[in-house]
Protein backbone atom coordinates (compact mmCIF):
# COMPACT_ATOMS: atom_id res chain seq x y z
CA UNK A 1 0.00 0.00 0.00
CA UNK A 2 1.70 3.44 -1.01
CA UNK A 3 0.72 5.51 2.42
CA UNK A 4 -1.08 9.01 0.86
CA UNK A 5 1.65 11.26 2.97
CA UNK A 6 4.08 9.70 0.22
CA UNK A 7 1.64 9.90 -2.76
CA UNK A 8 0.94 13.55 -1.73
CA UNK A 9 4.61 14.21 -1.82
CA UNK A 10 5.92 12.44 -5.11
CA UNK A 11 4.71 15.96 -7.19
CA UNK A 12 7.02 17.96 -5.55
CA UNK A 13 9.76 15.66 -5.19
CA UNK A 14 9.34 14.83 -9.02
CA UNK A 15 9.15 18.78 -9.81
CA UNK A 16 12.32 19.78 -7.04
CA UNK A 17 14.58 16.97 -8.02
CA UNK A 18 15.96 16.90 -11.36
CA UNK A 19 19.32 16.53 -11.71
CA UNK A 20 21.43 17.77 -14.44
CA UNK A 21 21.62 15.37 -16.88
CA UNK A 22 25.66 16.78 -18.18
CA UNK A 23 27.90 13.82 -16.61
CA UNK A 24 25.93 12.64 -13.69
CA UNK A 25 24.24 9.55 -13.53
CA UNK A 26 21.15 9.47 -10.51
CA UNK A 27 20.71 6.16 -9.17
CA UNK A 28 17.74 5.45 -6.87
CA UNK A 29 16.68 2.52 -4.58
CA UNK A 30 13.31 1.63 -2.66
CA UNK A 31 13.54 1.72 0.87
CA UNK A 32 14.91 -1.56 1.87
CA UNK A 33 18.49 -3.06 2.63
CA UNK A 34 19.09 -4.61 -0.39
CA UNK A 35 18.27 -2.36 -2.56
CA UNK A 36 20.26 0.26 -0.86
CA UNK A 37 23.31 -2.56 -1.55
CA UNK A 38 22.28 -3.03 -5.11
CA UNK A 39 22.13 0.85 -5.88
CA UNK A 40 25.37 1.33 -4.22
CA UNK A 41 26.91 -1.59 -5.78
CA UNK A 42 25.73 -0.08 -9.23
CA UNK A 43 26.99 3.44 -8.33
CA UNK A 44 30.54 2.25 -7.29
CA UNK A 45 30.49 0.10 -10.41
CA UNK A 46 29.79 3.13 -12.49
CA UNK A 47 32.12 5.62 -10.60
CA UNK A 48 35.25 3.21 -11.29
CA UNK A 49 34.20 2.52 -14.91
CA UNK A 50 33.28 5.29 -16.68
CA UNK A 51 34.29 8.44 -14.68
CA UNK A 52 30.52 9.81 -14.34
CA UNK A 53 29.25 11.46 -11.20
CA UNK A 54 27.18 9.35 -9.59
CA UNK A 55 24.22 11.10 -7.42
CA UNK A 56 22.82 8.09 -4.97
CA UNK A 57 18.75 8.76 -4.43
CA UNK A 58 17.95 5.84 -2.29
CA UNK A 59 14.81 5.06 0.02
CA UNK A 60 12.91 6.48 -2.41
CA UNK A 61 10.03 4.32 -0.83
CA UNK A 62 8.44 1.44 -2.97
CA UNK A 63 7.67 0.26 -6.29
CA UNK A 64 5.19 3.02 -7.35
CA UNK A 65 7.42 6.42 -6.22
CA UNK A 66 10.74 4.46 -7.96
CA UNK A 67 8.76 3.69 -11.44
CA UNK A 68 7.27 7.43 -11.13
CA UNK A 69 10.76 8.68 -10.65
CA UNK A 70 12.06 7.30 -13.46
CA UNK A 71 9.41 8.12 -15.65
CA UNK A 72 10.02 11.42 -15.28
CA UNK A 73 13.91 11.77 -15.53
CA UNK A 74 14.37 12.15 -12.00
CA UNK A 75 16.09 8.99 -11.57
CA UNK A 76 18.08 7.36 -14.58
CA UNK A 77 18.54 3.69 -12.96
CA UNK A 78 17.10 1.92 -9.81
CA UNK A 79 17.39 -1.83 -9.11
CA UNK A 80 13.96 -3.87 -9.78
CA UNK A 81 12.74 -7.32 -10.07
CA UNK A 82 11.31 -8.46 -12.54
CA UNK A 83 8.09 -10.59 -11.11
CA UNK A 84 7.24 -7.10 -9.41
CA UNK A 85 7.76 -5.66 -12.42
CA UNK A 86 5.37 -7.75 -14.78
CA UNK A 87 2.55 -7.77 -12.09
CA UNK A 88 2.98 -4.51 -10.09
CA UNK A 89 3.62 -2.44 -12.97
CA UNK A 90 2.35 -3.81 -15.94
CA UNK A 91 -0.62 -5.97 -14.42
CA UNK A 92 0.48 -9.02 -16.13
CA UNK A 93 -0.45 -12.42 -14.99
CA UNK A 94 2.41 -13.60 -12.26
CA UNK A 95 3.43 -16.59 -14.69
CA UNK A 96 6.49 -17.71 -16.56
CA UNK A 97 10.06 -19.23 -16.48
CA UNK A 98 12.82 -16.68 -15.42
CA UNK A 99 13.40 -16.13 -18.85
CA UNK A 100 10.24 -15.85 -20.53
CA UNK A 101 9.47 -13.23 -17.67
CA UNK A 102 12.46 -11.44 -18.32
CA UNK A 103 12.01 -11.16 -22.24
CA UNK A 104 8.24 -10.12 -21.68
CA UNK A 105 9.57 -7.36 -19.20
CA UNK A 106 12.01 -6.22 -21.38
CA UNK A 107 10.07 -5.99 -24.12
CA UNK A 108 6.97 -4.56 -22.58
CA UNK A 109 9.31 -1.82 -20.76
CA UNK A 110 10.92 -1.06 -24.00
CA UNK A 111 7.95 -0.62 -25.63
CA UNK A 112 5.45 1.17 -23.01
CA UNK A 113 7.90 3.49 -21.11
CA UNK A 114 11.04 3.69 -23.62
CA UNK A 115 13.39 1.83 -20.28
CA UNK A 116 15.79 -0.89 -20.55
CA UNK A 117 16.39 -3.81 -18.64
CA UNK A 118 19.98 -4.48 -18.26
CA UNK A 119 20.98 -8.29 -17.40
CA UNK A 120 20.13 -9.79 -14.23
CA UNK A 121 22.50 -9.52 -11.25
CA UNK A 122 21.78 -13.46 -10.58
CA UNK A 123 19.92 -14.02 -7.68
CA UNK A 124 16.19 -14.47 -7.09
CA UNK A 125 14.78 -12.83 -4.41
CA UNK A 126 11.31 -13.99 -4.46
CA UNK A 127 8.95 -13.41 -1.72
CA UNK A 128 9.35 -15.95 1.40
CA UNK A 129 6.23 -16.70 3.50
CA UNK A 130 8.00 -17.17 6.72
CA UNK A 131 7.30 -18.89 10.57
CA UNK A 132 9.46 -19.01 13.21
CA UNK A 133 11.92 -22.35 12.95
CA UNK A 134 10.43 -23.31 16.58
CA UNK A 135 7.16 -23.83 15.36
CA UNK A 136 7.97 -25.68 11.90
CA UNK A 137 9.94 -27.82 13.77
CA UNK A 138 6.88 -28.67 16.41
CA UNK A 139 4.19 -28.45 13.64
CA UNK A 140 5.76 -31.02 10.97
CA UNK A 141 5.87 -28.03 8.53
CA UNK A 142 7.45 -27.72 5.35
CA UNK A 143 4.48 -26.00 2.84
CA UNK A 144 2.06 -23.54 2.87
CA UNK A 145 -0.39 -25.54 1.54
CA UNK A 146 0.64 -27.57 5.57
CA UNK A 147 0.54 -24.51 7.49
CA UNK A 148 -3.19 -23.51 6.13
CA UNK A 149 -4.37 -25.74 8.92
CA UNK A 150 -3.03 -23.78 11.44
CA UNK A 151 -3.25 -20.05 10.24
CA UNK A 152 -6.47 -19.74 11.64
CA UNK A 153 -4.70 -19.23 14.90
CA UNK A 154 -2.26 -17.42 13.76
CA UNK A 155 -1.59 -13.75 13.40
CA UNK A 156 0.24 -12.38 10.05
CA UNK A 157 2.10 -9.66 9.82
CA UNK A 158 2.58 -7.66 6.32
CA UNK A 159 4.57 -5.22 4.14
CA UNK A 160 2.58 -2.31 3.03
CA UNK A 161 2.86 -3.70 -0.51
CA UNK A 162 2.10 -6.88 -0.21
CA UNK A 163 -1.24 -5.82 0.88
CA UNK A 164 -1.80 -4.30 -2.25
CA UNK A 165 0.20 -5.85 -5.02
CA UNK A 166 -1.52 -7.87 -7.68
CA UNK A 167 0.85 -10.74 -6.60
CA UNK A 168 0.53 -10.31 -2.40
CA UNK A 169 -2.12 -10.47 0.22
CA UNK A 170 -5.12 -11.56 -2.02
CA UNK A 171 -4.06 -13.98 -4.57
CA UNK A 172 -2.17 -15.67 -1.49
CA UNK A 173 -5.15 -16.11 0.69
CA UNK A 174 -7.28 -17.53 -2.11
CA UNK A 175 -4.57 -19.28 -3.82
CA UNK A 176 -4.01 -21.44 -0.40
CA UNK A 177 -7.42 -20.76 1.45
CA UNK A 178 -5.40 -19.04 4.34
CA UNK A 179 -7.73 -17.59 7.07
CA UNK A 180 -6.17 -16.14 10.21
CA UNK A 181 -7.10 -14.84 13.72
CA UNK A 182 -7.44 -11.72 13.20
CA UNK A 183 -6.54 -9.16 10.15
CA UNK A 184 -2.74 -8.64 9.28
CA UNK A 185 -0.72 -6.39 11.07
CA UNK A 186 0.71 -3.79 8.34
CA UNK A 187 3.52 -2.99 8.75
CA UNK A 188 7.81 -1.39 7.09
CA UNK A 189 9.53 -4.05 5.83
CA UNK A 190 12.15 -3.89 8.42
CA UNK A 191 10.07 -4.84 11.20
CA UNK A 192 8.20 -7.64 10.60
CA UNK A 193 11.39 -10.20 11.00
CA UNK A 194 11.52 -8.45 14.53
CA UNK A 195 7.59 -8.52 14.88
CA UNK A 196 7.82 -12.31 14.79
CA UNK A 197 10.24 -13.41 16.63
CA UNK A 198 8.95 -11.38 19.58
CA UNK A 199 5.04 -12.80 19.19
CA UNK A 200 3.41 -10.39 17.44
CA UNK A 201 2.66 -12.29 14.54
CA UNK A 202 2.70 -16.02 13.83
CA UNK A 203 3.65 -15.86 9.55
CA UNK A 204 5.11 -13.13 7.60
CA UNK A 205 5.89 -12.55 4.00
CA UNK A 206 9.67 -11.67 3.78
CA UNK A 207 12.08 -12.35 1.16
CA UNK A 208 14.48 -15.30 0.59
CA UNK A 209 17.82 -12.92 0.54
CA UNK A 210 16.96 -12.07 3.91
CA UNK A 211 19.84 -12.15 5.87
CA UNK A 212 18.87 -12.39 9.34
CA UNK A 213 16.71 -15.64 8.48
CA UNK A 214 19.65 -18.09 9.46
CA UNK A 215 20.50 -15.52 12.22
CA UNK A 216 16.94 -15.03 13.65
CA UNK A 217 16.12 -18.94 13.10
CA UNK A 218 13.33 -18.40 10.77
CA UNK A 219 11.74 -20.91 8.32
CA UNK A 220 10.82 -20.56 4.60
CA UNK A 221 7.42 -22.40 3.86
CA UNK A 222 7.49 -24.14 0.48
CA UNK A 223 5.53 -21.98 -1.92
CA UNK A 224 4.36 -25.73 -2.92
CA UNK A 225 1.23 -24.49 -5.61
CA UNK A 226 3.97 -21.74 -7.44
CA UNK A 227 2.04 -18.84 -6.40
CA UNK A 228 4.77 -16.59 -6.44
CA UNK A 229 6.77 -15.40 -10.26
CA UNK A 230 10.38 -15.41 -10.62
CA UNK A 231 11.96 -12.22 -9.26
CA UNK A 232 15.39 -11.83 -10.93
CA UNK A 233 17.18 -8.49 -9.97
CA UNK A 234 17.88 -6.38 -12.74
CA UNK A 235 18.96 -2.88 -13.73
CA UNK A 236 16.05 -0.11 -14.77
CA UNK A 237 17.85 2.18 -17.48
CA UNK A 238 16.36 5.01 -19.22
CA UNK A 239 16.88 4.48 -23.01
CA UNK A 240 17.53 8.44 -23.62
CA UNK A 241 20.18 8.02 -20.73
CA UNK A 242 21.62 4.99 -22.33
CA UNK A 243 22.03 7.05 -25.62
CA UNK A 244 23.73 9.87 -24.29
CA UNK A 245 26.30 7.51 -22.15
CA UNK A 246 26.62 4.03 -24.26
CA UNK A 247 29.64 3.78 -21.52
CA UNK A 248 27.14 2.48 -19.41
CA UNK A 249 25.64 -0.86 -20.92
CA UNK A 250 29.54 -2.18 -21.16
CA UNK A 251 30.01 -1.21 -16.94
CA UNK A 252 26.30 -2.84 -15.74
CA UNK A 253 26.94 -5.67 -18.04
CA UNK A 254 30.04 -6.64 -15.74
CA UNK A 255 27.85 -7.08 -13.12
CA UNK A 256 25.40 -9.77 -14.75
CA UNK A 257 25.43 -12.75 -12.81
CA UNK A 258 27.75 -11.47 -10.35
CA UNK A 259 25.54 -12.26 -7.40
CA UNK A 260 23.88 -15.77 -6.59
CA UNK A 261 21.36 -15.92 -3.84
CA UNK A 262 23.32 -17.05 -0.76
CA UNK A 263 26.24 -14.16 -1.60
CA UNK A 264 22.96 -11.55 -1.50
CA UNK A 265 21.97 -13.51 2.10
CA UNK A 266 25.55 -12.87 3.15
CA UNK A 267 25.40 -8.78 1.88
CA UNK A 268 21.99 -8.35 4.00
CA UNK A 269 23.79 -10.00 6.75
CA UNK A 270 26.18 -7.83 6.53
CA UNK A 271 24.42 -5.01 6.91
CA UNK A 272 21.26 -5.91 9.15
CA UNK A 273 23.16 -8.85 11.32
CA UNK A 274 26.39 -7.16 11.28
CA UNK A 275 25.39 -3.26 11.39
CA UNK A 276 28.68 -2.61 8.63
CA UNK A 277 28.39 0.62 6.73
CA UNK A 278 26.90 -0.51 3.26
CA UNK A 279 29.46 1.36 1.48
CA UNK A 280 32.12 -0.57 3.33
CA UNK A 281 30.06 -4.10 2.69
CA UNK A 282 29.79 -3.53 -1.52
CA UNK A 283 33.59 -1.82 -1.90
CA UNK A 284 34.54 -5.14 -0.32
CA UNK A 285 32.25 -7.23 -2.48
CA UNK A 286 33.77 -5.45 -5.53
CA UNK A 287 37.13 -6.19 -4.42
CA UNK A 288 36.83 -9.90 -3.84
CA UNK A 289 34.86 -9.80 -7.24
CA UNK A 290 37.82 -8.67 -9.20
CA UNK A 291 35.64 -5.51 -10.08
Amino acid sequence: MICLAAILMLPAFLVGCAPSRENRIVIGSKNFTEQLILGELMAQQLESRTGLRVERRFYLAGTFICHQAILAGRVDIYPEYTGTALTAVLKEKASGEPGEVYERVKEEYRKRFDLDLGAPFGFNDTFAIEIRGEDARRLHLNTISQAAAYTPQWRPGFGYEFMERPDGYKGLVTTYGLRFAAPPRIMDLGLLDRALIDKQVDLIAGNTTDGLITALDLFILDDDRHYFPPYEAVPIIRQDTMNRHPELAPALQALAGKISDDEMRRLNYAVDGEHRNPTEVVAEFRRKKGM
